[in-house]
C-alpha cells in the first residue's frame, strides 16, 4: 500500500499536522505502509505567512504552491490513497480534489480538526480572504472515500455529506514527545495558557479573574504564544513559543487554562491545549465547549468553568489547596494515555486506509 499525504504546511512545523497525522508516520512504517508527504507551502513561505505585509512574496509563494500541486498530480497513479489534511490548496475551488477523485480515481481520506467551513481569515492575510472558498469543505466531504474528523461536532457536519465518517481524535505522543511529568512546587505556582496569535483573544476574558486572584495569592500567569498579548497583569510572564523548547516551557505550568467562547468555530476545536496540559501532569481548566467536556472530568483531572465565577472559584481552589492540585495532577496523564494518545489511537488511524 502507498499513501500520498497532501497538507498545507511544511512537515514538522504546524501543530494541526503534527498531532493529526505526522506522529503516526513511524507506525505506518512499522506496518510496512509506504507513504510520501507533500506540503503546499515551502518552509520559506511558512515563515512569512502570518507576518503582516509581504503581499507580493505571499502571492509568489502561493503561485509556486499551485504549480507544485499540479505537477504532483502526475505521481498519483502509484498511490492507493490520498490523505488530504484541510485542503489541497488554500485558495480557490477544490479543483485538485476533484481531479484526484474524479479523473485519477483515487480514494481520498479527508481530514480536518477545525470548523474550516466557517470564515476565519487572520488579519495578516485578510488580503486573500476573497480567494478562500469555505464551501469547499462540503464538496470535498461529498467526493471523499472517507472523512476523518477530530470531534463529534465535526463528524456530525461531515455526515451531512458523507456516510463514511470516522472519529479520529487529535492525539498526543506520550512516549516520544510529551513524555515528562510536571513536578509541582507549592511555593512557586504558575497558571498558564498556550496558543497562537489567532486565539490570544480568549485571554481577554481572563484578565479580571487573574487581577482578583493577584490580590490574594502569589503566582505567575504565563502565556506561551507566537505573539505577546501584552496583558496588564502584575503576574504576567510571556514566553515566545519555540518548537524545540515546547515541552520544557509547558512544564513551567502548574495549572493550564483553555477559555473559549461558545460559538460554532470554537465547537470545532479539538481540545488540544487541554490534551497537552494533561499529558504532562497539569490539571486543565476549560470552558464547556465542544470536546472539552469529554476530555476533562470535572473535579477529577481538572475543572469545567462556565462562568467567570466558576473560573475564579476553581482557580482559587487550586491556588489555596496544594493537595487538591496534586490529586488532580495524578489523574491527568492516565486519561490521555487511555483515550487521546498515539498508542491508544494508532490502530484507528491505520484503519483509515482500509
Amino acid at each position: 500500500m502507498k499513501i500520498l499525504f497532501l497538507c498545507p504546511y511544511p512537515i514538522g512545523e504546524a501543530a494541526s499536522q503534527r498531532f493529526r497525522f505526522e506522529q503516526y508516520f513511524e507506525h505506518l512504517k512499522n506496518s510496512e505502509i509506504a507513504f510520501t508527504a507533500k506540503s503546499f507551502l515551502s518552509l520559506n513561505a511558512w515563515k512569512v505567512l502570518y507576518k503582516p505585509g509581504h503581499i507580493f512574496r505571499k502571492i509568489g509563494y502561493i503561485i509556486l504552491g499551485l504549480i507544485k500541486r499540479f505537477l504532483q498530480l502526475f505521481s498519483l497513479p502509484k498511490y492507493d490513497y490520498v490523505f488530504i489534511h484541510r485542503e489541497a490548496a488554500p485558495i480557490g475551488p477544490p479543483i485538485f480534489e476533484w481531479l484526484i477523485a474524479k479523473v485519477f480515481r483515487k480514494k481520498i481520506i479527508y481530514d480536518f480538526d477545525d470548523a474550516i467551513w466557517i470564515p476565519n481569515t487572520s488579519e495578516s492575510n485578510s488580503f486573500f480572504s476573497f480567494l478562500k472558498f469555505y464551501s469547499n469543505t462540503k464538496y470535498i466531504c461529498k467526493i471523499a472515500y472517507k472523512v476523518s474528523c477530530g470531534n463529534d461536532y465535526l463528524c456530525n457536519f461531515a455526515r451531512e455529506f458523507n456516510s463514511n465518517v470516522v472519529y479520529n481524535p487529535t492525539t498526543i505522543d506520550t512516549a516520544n514527545h510529551h513524555n515528562k511529568i510536571k513536578t509541582h512546587n507549592a511555593n512557586h505556582l504558575v497558571i498558564g495558557w498556550t496558543g497562537s496569535h489567532s486565539t490570544n483573544r480568549y485571554l481577554d476574558d481572563m484578565v479580571n479573574t487573574i487581577k482578583i486572584l493577584e490580590e490574594k495569592y502569589t503566582f505567575k500567569f504565563c502565556v506561551i504564544s507566537d505573539k505577546n498579548p501584552e496583558l496588564s497583569l502584575s503576574s504576567f510572564e510571556f514566553i515566545k513559543w519555540n518548537k524545540e523548547s515546547e515541552i520544557d516551557d509547558l512544564l513551567r505550568l502548574d495549572i493550564g487554562i483553555m477559555p473559549l467562547h461558545n460559538d460554532k468555530w470554537a465547537n470545532g476545536k479539538c481540545g488540544f491545549k487541554a490534551l497537552q496540559y494533561m499529558a504532562l501532569g497539569i490539571p486543565a481548566l476549560v470552558s464547556p465547549v465542544g470536546v472539552n467536556t469529554k476530555i476533562v472530568d470535572n473535579g477529577i483531572n481538572g475543572f469545567i468553568c462556565d462562568t467567570e465565577n466558576d473560573w475564579l472559584h476553581n482557580l482559587e481552589k487550586l491556588l489555596s489547596n496544594f493537595e487538591l492540585l496534586q490529586t488532580l495532577a495524578t489523574n491527568t496523564r492516565k486519561k490521555i494515555e487511555d483515550n487521546y494518545s498515539v498508542n491508544s489511537n494508532k490502530e484507528n488511524f491505520i484503519k483509515l486506509f482500509q
